[in-house]
This record gives C-alpha cells, structure tokens and sequence, in this order.
C-alpha cells in the first residue's frame, strides 16, 4: 500500500494525477478541490516569503545565527549582505514572478469547458513541474534589466490589479447579501420559522452597527481635534441609514419585492467594520495640552498597550488579512460567484429555495441525495490513501481562467498590501498596522465604492425600467 501510495504522489507530482494524502483516514476530496487547494498552497508559499523579506526581525536573525552568511550573499550574487533580498524592491520581483504564473495560465486555460482536455490535464496536475516554472519566475524576475524603470511601471500595474481586487471582494459582497436575503425570504414561504430568523438578524447586524459606530465616536474622536474622523464617522452613518432607507422605499419594493433590511444590515456592517479599519490605519494626530505636553488623540488609549508586543500583533493580523484574502480567492471562483462578477444570475424565483431551503421537500432532498451519492461512486479512484472523487469527468465545475485571473490580482494586491501601497520606501513587516495616509483613503475609498455598488443594484431597475435585473 505504501509504494503504491508513493507512485501515485509521484504521479501527481509529475504527471496529471489529482493531488491527495497517503492517509486513508482523511475524508474524500474532489478533484477540483484539490487543484484549488495546491494553487492556493502556493500562493500562501509565496506570500509567506514576501513577509519574510519585508521583516527586518527575520534578516537580523539571519545575519546572526547564519555561518558564512556574508560568502552565502556573495556566492548567490545578492549583495554583500543580502540586500538584495529584502525591502520593497525584492517583494516588487518576487510578486512580478508569482503574477505572471497565474497570469500566463489564465491565458493557457482560456474556454477550457471539458477536464480531459490536454490543457485540462496540466491545469490539474505535474504539481513539481510547476513549482519549479514559479520558482523559476520568481527568481528570474531579479534578473530584469533597468530595474528602477520596471519598479516604477510595475508599481502602478500593482495599484491598478490591486484596485481591481478590491472591488471583486465589493461586487461579491453586495451579491452575498442579496443572495442571503432572497434564499431566506423564499424558506419563509415554507415554514415561518425563517420570518422570525430573519428578523432577528437582521436586527443583530443593525444592533452590531450601531454600536460599532457609538463606539468609534467616543474611542476616535476628540472634543479638540480629529475632525477627518468625526466627518468621516458621520457621513458614514449616514450613508448606510439612507441606503436602509431606499432599499425598503415602495418604489423599490415594488420593482424588487426581495430588496429589505437584511442586505442593508450586512452592507452596514461592513462600512462600520471598513470604517474602523481606515481610522486605525490613520496616523494619529498629536495636541498641547494644558501643560503644554504633547499628547496623542484620535486613537484609543488602551491600543497603546495592546501595540507593545508588535511581533505577535503583526503576525497574527497578517494571518487574518491573508485568511480573508484567501477566502475571497477561492469564493469569487464559483461557477455562481463568477457569474455574478459578469452580472448573470439565476432569474427565476422557483429555483431559489433548491440554495437552502430543499430540507423542506424531504422526498425531493432524499432522491436528490441518493443519485448524488451514486454518481459520487461511480467516479471514485482508491489510490490506497485518500480517496479522490473526479467530479469534472462530465465539465468543468469552475472557470479555470478565471480562477487564475482571481489569484493573478491577489498576487497584485499583496504585493501592495506588504510593501504599505504607495509608502513603499519606509514600509517593513513589523510596521504592518502602523498608520499611513495611503492605506487610510483606500479603505474608506472602498468603503464608499461599497455603499455606491448596493445602491446601484437597488436603483438600476428603476433607471432602467425595459430591463429585467434578477439578483
């Protein structure tokens, strides 16, 4: 069992073999899954070394505990003591090499619709080849003639995808919470338990808002000072306010009978976080005092302690950021995420209770569930470890350019994230959260940008009457 296990690691490393584990006792994976997750294994390899050379902690430890790190530099031509290989130059190369694998297989798998294509084998599998080809990319990118004219271009090619991720996450929330409330409002029409559910979370989400928004007044504002937070907090507020207030106006019930509270509860929610967010990425503005001391306002005073220890406050909000970063890779490349992004999505109404609410149609879910299994069957390989299911043999379930374009972005947008957007020549790891201007205006940006895409799919049936608009 164990070398039959071992030559099929090898062939999913070399050959078109779906990626598994050699323990029997894992559960079931999918074919697609498992290409997903070895993309997104490196994804996080690469981006775990762009932290790394942004860390001036890491580069210290090295220079110490390293024998012969300064012939180790010399020997690999990085400089006499690695320069090379860290700051925002190095971060800049290696985020180039990462973009254009991802970049380069978003070409190579255009209107890809059947997996046993030829083109299909190597998106699925010879997982070493390719590490190699992005290593290969990655350290190739230091070899770039003229290199301050291909920083320069490559900064504003990172700002624009960077931009552009921003607003997929954007367009995938609004679609989220029109997605949410729908499928909650139609479970109603088969049990009313749902109206209940769906009151109390919607309360919950305006309750969390509010008290978001109480909390930022009395923690970032300041009876001698930050008037860009008590603006901002304000307009904010009101913003999500009026779009609770349109999404509930009888001219839009009336075109959009689904439109309610509980997708203004969760856009709320996320102004209120995004607005949160921007405050704490603003540098903090210093005053006089009645003693003529300079002290520190528009921030909170307890955050002064929790700061102390800033490698474990980078660290784990760094694992945070790129979790979020992460998931909203995978989930903007479903097959019905996708097609959101280009503005399809399921128009009839009887279809939206098969998303949540078929446990109510037992014989329908108990049918659905059993053809499910015995398809599953049918199409599942005993490779003497984990057992692998092929549920591509009849499609693709997911766009397979389009899923390289996703993480072609998110490469852009890391790469900006690390090195502090536009602040690049002073930024460093372990001044991750420390605030900048930059950082401050994209989230608040983003946050408007937010609050603009849900008003638009709110009035868009109403400035295009001829239209059929179905979220």
């Amino acid at each position: 069992t164990c070398v039959f296990c071992l030559t099929f690691q090898l062939a999913c490393c070399c050959g078109t073999a779906a990626c598994s584990l050699c323990c029997k006792c894992c559960p079931k994976i999918k074919q697609s899954t498992s290409t997903r997750f070895m993309y997104a294994l490196y994804f996080i390899l690469v981006t775990i070394i762009c932290c790394v050379m942004m860390s001036t902690t890491v580069a210290n430890e090295m220079k110490t505990h390293i024998p012969f790190y300064k012939q180790l530099c010399e020997g690999i031509q990085a400089g006499e003591m690695c320069e090379k290989l860290v700051g925002y130059s190095a971060v800049y190369k290696v985020c180039f090499g990462m973009a254009c694998f991802f970049f380069l297989f978003s070409l190579f798998t255009i209107k890809i619709n059947n997996s046993k294509s030829c083109r299909a084998y190597i998106h699925n599998g010879f997982w070493l080849i390719k590490l190699i080809l992005l290593a290969a990319m990655c350290s190739g990118a230091f070899f770039i003639p003229d290199q301050d004219t291909f920083l320069n271009a490559w900064r504003y090619v990172g700002a624009t995808g960077g931009f552009l991720f921003i607003a997929i996450q954007l367009i995938l929330l609004v679609e989220f919470a029109h997605k949410w409330n729908k499928n909650w409002t139609a479970g109603a029409n088969h049990k009313q338990m749902w109206n209940g559910l769906l009151a109390l979370v919607t309360l919950t989400l305006y309750s969390v808002a509010v008290a978001a928004l109480v909390l930022m007044a009395i923690f970032y504002t300041h009876s001698k000072g930050c008037m860009y937070n008590k603006v901002l907090i304000g307009v904010n507020g009101g913003l999500c306010l009026f779009v609770s207030l349109v999404a509930i106006s009888p001219c839009v019930q009336n075109r959009q009978p689904h439109s309610g509270l509980l997708q203004s509860g969760v856009i709320s929610c996320y102004v209120m976080y995004l607005t949160f967010s921007a405050l704490s990425s603003k540098p903090p503005e210093t005053i006089l005092d009645e003693d003529n001391q300079n002290i520190t306002i528009c921030v909170p005073q307890f955050s002064q302690g929790l700061h102390r220890d800033e490698n474990l406050v980078t660290g784990l909000g760094t694992t945070i950021l790129f979790g979020c970063i992460l998931y909203s890779c995978l989930t903007s490349t479903t097959r019905a995420s996708s097609e959101a992004l280009r503005g399809i999505y399921a128009a009839p109404e009887t279809e939206v209770t098969s998303c949540c609410f078929q446990f109510s149609l037992h014989l329908q879910k108990l049918s659905c569930f059993l053809s499910f299994t015995a398809d599953a069957e049918e199409h599942i390989e005993k490779t003497g470890g984990q057992a692998v299911f092929y549920d591509e043999k009849k499609g693709t379930v997911y766009s397979y350019a389009y899923f390289h374009f996703v993480f072609f972005l998110a490469s852009l947008y890391v790469m900006m994230t690390v090195t502090h957007w536009f602040h690049y020549e002073s930024a460093q790891m372990e001044k991750f959260f420390t605030g900048t201007w930059s950082i401050f205006w994209i989230k608040m940006v983003s946050c408007w940008c937010c609050v603009c895409l849900y008003l638009w799919t709110l009035i868009a049936p109403l400035c295009c009457p001829t239209r059929e608009f179905s979220v």
